[in-house]
């Protein structure tokens, strides 16, 4: 690979950073993705991307479903390794098309960012992690070369409240999380959120929030409209949150 662009969820931007990939891809130029920019504010987005330049990233945001900030990508991965066949001119080698490595956690939006480059499907994509199975290299035009991988995972997550965010924007299988416990935790963390709170949990599913703490209350909603079937009603307010059902919000903000 010349680049290699890495995707996150732009919801969870922290969480969704493999504490690996830099010393994978050691000096070889890095572009920052964070896709889904339509499930969060504009004041987070521009939150992130103040946080990033300070890093010295500039960070590109996109809506792999709907295609903005494709054709900036595609533009930005071209530039960013123009320099790829003045060397191999310098050498007398024929030139040849940038490669650009698009890597990430599962389901952040990988398939769906390089479909939309393309402007046709070539990648099976899907709202679910673990579609992309192998390694498949896509020409892009004349002078760029897309390889869509797998989502990769570090083998053990030891931050738990990292993992728990990646079980609630569904970029880790279902089989890897309990979904009672997990929408619990989410239930407490849309209580802190500003936008959010105990308000608009209440306006949705008629039970006062701050009668419970998260578990009780998802125990409550399945009394309530599932017959006393936990699961169904974690699974009711997961999927709710992942539709945006609660407004677009980050579950992360940038450190200070």
């Amino acid at each position: 690979m010349d680049v290699v662009i890495e995707v996150r969820d732009a919801r969870i931007p922290l969480a969704t950073s493999h504490p690996q990939l830099d010393s994978w891809i050691g000096n070889k130029k890095k572009i920052l993705v964070l896709n889904r920019e339509d499930m969060i504010s504009t004041a987070e987005r521009n939150a992130w991307a103040t946080y990033f330049a300070r890093q010295g990233t500039k960070a590109v945001f996109s809506n792999g479903q709907l295609g903005m900030g494709a054709l900036k990508l595609g533009r930005i991965a071209k530039s960013v390794a123009v320099g790829v066949n003045a060397k191999r001119r310098a050498k007398g080698l024929l030139p040849r098309p940038v490669r650009a490595g698009i890597v990430g956690y599962p389901n952040v939006g990988k398939s769906s960012l390089i479909n939309r480059l393309l402007k046709r499907r070539k990648c099976p994509a899907a709202p679910r992690p673990g579609v992309t199975r192998e390694l498949k290299w896509i020409r892009f035009g004349n002078d760029l070369e897309l390889l869509d991988s797998p989502g990769i995972l570090p083998m053990r997550i030891s931050d738990q409240g990292a993992a728990m965010k990646l079980a609630i924007c569904d970029d880790i299988g279902e089989r890897s999380y309990d979904v009672a416990d997990v929408a619990a935790i989410l239930v407490q963390m849309l209580t802190k959120l500003p936008t959010v709170g105990s308000k608009a949990l209440y306006n949705r599913y008629k039970i006062d929030v701050n009668d419970f703490c998260g578990k009780t209350f998802v125990e409550q909603l399945g009394m309530q409209m599932f017959n006393g079937d936990v699961n169904q009603a974690a699974f009711r307010v997961l999927t709710d949150f992942r539709k945006g059902k609660f407004g677009w919000v980050s579950l992360e903000t940038p450190p200070k």
